[in-house]
């Protein structure tokens, strides 16, 4: 299991918008149809990576905890489909369901999102506060498959909390750690 890290970013990068297909909503959606009142959280991830695996459910309990707070979520997977089948569309829509995912999960095909947003691995998490500034970018919390540590959401959590409540976010932000992102190859 390679372990790649999030690549660093400058806060106060603003949000790139796009334009992709919700797997599980059936409609193309933008940055903007998915921002929130009080911020915006965009995940890359995939349905294989082990990463994402061992954290789903504390993903799927922040959307859940913030959506009523104002923050919008939104998930994007990237990968090459035609070396990584089990990431393709169809497949995303069973995971979402299979994991209870009520906010949009995109397919980037072109990967050009991917690109845009500097996304290196999955779980990567790009955190925007109400004015689409990069806010936070860092990773969910130290726990990784295998090392013991219980799944907590707590860098995050914080994170979100600060943007919530108008507090300042910690700027020394541990880079989010997983599998990498499947690039097309030419």
């Amino acid at each position: 299991m390679a372990q790649t890290p999030s690549n660093p970013i400058a806060l106060g990068t603003i949000a790139p918008e796009f334009q992709l297909p919700a797997v599980n909503y059936n409609e193309i959606m933008s940055f903007s149809s998915c921002k929130g009142e009080k911020g915006t959280l965009v995940i890359f991830m995939c349905n294989h990576c082990p990463f994402v695996v061992h954290v789903i459910d504390e993903i799927v309990r922040i959307a859940n905890d913030y959506r009523v707070q104002g923050l919008g979520i939104v998930a994007i997977s990237s990968n090459d489909i035609e070396k990584y089948p089990q990431d393709a569309p169809e497949k995303m829509a069973d995971f979402a369901l299979e994991n209870k995912i009520n906010f949009p999960y995109l397919y980037d095909a072109s990967q050009e999102v991917a690109k845009k947003y500097d996304a290196a691995c999955t779980p990567d998490f790009y955190l925007f506060d109400n004015q689409n500034k990069l806010a936070y970018h860092g990773q969910l919390d130290d726990s990784r498959p295998g090392n013991g540590i219980p799944v907590s959401g707590s860098d995050l959590r914080n994170a979100i909390d600060a943007i919530v409540y108008n507090r300042k976010i910690n700027p020394n932000q541990k880079p989010s750690l997983g599998c990498n992102i499947k690039w097309k190859t030419a």
